[in-house]
C-alpha cells in the first residue's frame, strides 16, 4: 500500500496559529496495474446494478414523476447529513401548497434549495446552449442552495475568501485543513479540465475521484457536502452512465458516514485510492438496485391503485385526472387541485372525496381550512 499522502501541505497563519493546509494532487491518481485489476469485478457489478436501473426507469409509463421523487428523496437525504429534520411529506407539501407541516420551515427551506440547485444544474447540461459541468455551474448552485436560508451570508455563489477547517474548535486542532483559500480558483480550474479531457480510468472512477477532489479542496464557506453530493450525479450524467437523474448515494454515504471520513482520510495521508474506489463502487450498486425495488414497488402500487378505482364503479373524469398527476402532486389541497384541473371548487372537492373513498387519498393533520390530503401508500414506498 502506498504510504505517501496524495498531495502536500502548506504552513500558514491563521490568527495567532500556524496550521498545515493540504493542498491535492492533481487528477488523476496513479494506480498500480494489478489495482487496476482488482477493481474491474467491482466496476461490472455497478454497471450491472446501473443497466438494472435504467431499464427500470425505461419502462415506468410517465418516467417524470419518477424523477421528480428521487430528487426530492436526494434533497431530503443530503441535507439531512448537514443537520435538517424536515421529512419527505412536509418538503412536498411545503413545495405545492406553500404549508410546511410539523417540520422547521427553515429545514423544509434548506431542502427545497436543493431541489432548486439540482434542477437548475441538470437543465443546464440537457440544454444545448447550457453550461457544462464547470467552476461557473457549480458557483450557481451554490447561490441557488444558499438562497435565503442557514448560511445565507456565506458568500452565496462564491469561492471563499478565507481559511476554513473540518472538525475541531480552530485550525490548530482541527481533523482536516483544506487548501489556502487562494489556491483554490486554481485547483477547481485544474479539476475542471479534469472533467473534460480524456483518461483510461472507467467513468465511475472519474466519478469517484472528481468527488473526493471536491470535498478535499472544500472551495465555499458553507454547502460543501451537498454541492460535492449533487456533483456526483452530474457526473453520471455527464460522461453518460446514467442519464436520469436516479442514483444519489446520499442514503449511503450517510449510513457509512464513519467509513466515508475515514477513506476520504486515506486518500489524503496515504493514497489509498483503490479502497476508496471499492468503497464507492460498491454504493452504486447498492443504490442502484434499491433504486430499481423503489422504482417496481411504485410502479405496481399506481397501477394497482389505479385498477381499483376504476373498477369502484363510475369514477368521475375529474377523480381520474387527479390520480394521475397524484405522481408528481402526492400532497395536494382543494385550492391546488382546483388549480391543477383546471376547473370549480365543488368538482375538485368531488374528485378528492372520490380519491379518499377508494383509499387513494388521506386527510393528512387536523386543519380546518385547506386540508392536505397525501398519496400515502406513494409517499411509504418513497420514504
Amino acid at each position: 500500500m502506498p504510504s505517501k499522502p496524495s498531495g502536500h501541505y502548506v504552513t500558514s497563519t491563521v490568527g495567532e496559529e500556524t496550521v498545515r493546509a493540504f493542498v491535492p494532487d492533481p487528477l488523476p491518481p496513479g494506480l498500480p496495474a494489478r489495482d487496476r485489476k482488482s477493481l474491474e469485478a467491482p466496476i461490472r457489478d455497478a454497471e450491472a446494478a446501473l443497466a438494472r436501473l435504467k431499464l427500470a426507469g425505461e419502462m415506468i409509463p410517465s418516467v417524470d414523476w419518477f424523477v421528480y421523487s428521487f430528487v426530492r428523496k436526494e434533497a431530503l437525504l443530503s441535507s439531512e447529513i448537514e443537520g435538517t429534520q424536515a421529512t419527505l411529506t412536509d418538503v412536498l407539501s411545503y413545495e405545492r401548497t406553500g404549508q410546511a407541516g410539523r417540520s422547521n420551515i427553515a429545514d423544509v427551506e434548506e431542502v427545497t434549495n436543493y431541489v432548486r440547485a439540482a434542477n437548475y444544474a441538470f437543465g443546464e447540461l440537457d440544454s444545448n446552449s447550457g453550461l457544462p459541468i464547470s467552476v461557473r455551474l457549480l458557483n450557481e448552485c451554490h447561490s441557488r442552495l444558499m438562497q435565503g436560508v442557514r448560511g445565507k451570508d456565506k458568500l452565496p455563489g462564491e469561492l471563499r475568501r478565507s481559511q476554513v477547517w473540518i472538525g475541531g474548535t480552530r485550525p490548530g486542532n482541527a481533523v482536516f485543513v483544506p487548501p489556502p483559500w487562494n489556491q483554490v480558483p486554481d485547483l477547481l480550474a485544474a479539476m475542471e479540465t479534469y472533467v473534460h479531457s480524456s483518461d483510461s480510468l472507467h467513468p465511475l472512477l472519474r466519478v469517484a475521484a472528481l468527488h473526493v477532489q471536491f470535498e478535499t479542496i472544500h472551495p465555499y464557506l458553507d454547502g460543501n457536502g451537498r454541492i460535492g453530493r449533487l456533483l456526483i450525479a452530474l457526473l453520471l450524467k455527464h460522461w453518460e452512465v446514467l442519464e436520469m437523474p436516479l442514483l444519489y448515494l446520499s442514503l449511503y454515504l450517510k449510513q457509512h458516514q464513519p467509513e466515508y471520513y475515514a477513506r476520504l482520510g486515506a486518500i489524503r495521508t496515504r493514497s489509498e485510492w483503490t479502497a476508496w474506489f471499492r468503497f464507492f463502487l460498491a454504493g452504486v450498486a447498492l443504490v442502484a438496485d434499491e433504486a430499481t425495488r423503489t422504482a417496481s414497488a411504485l410502479n405496481a402500487r399506481i397501477s394497482n391503485d389505479r385498477r381499483t378505482l376504476l373498477a369502484a364503479g363510475s369514477p368521475t373524469v375529474s377523480a381520474v385526472q387527479l390520480f394521475e398527476l397524484l405522481p408528481e402532486y402526492p400532497v395536494v389541497s382543494m385550492p391546488l387541485v382546483t388549480r391543477l384541473l383546471e376547473t370549480t371548487k365543488p368538482t375538485a372537492t368531488t374528485a378528492i372525496e372520490r380519491l379518499v373513498a377508494n383509499g387513494v387519498l388521506q386527510e393528512m393533520g387536523e386543519r380546518k381550512r385547506d386540508r392536505l390530503y397525501g398519496y400515502q401508500a406513494y409517499l411509504d414506498i418513497l420514504a
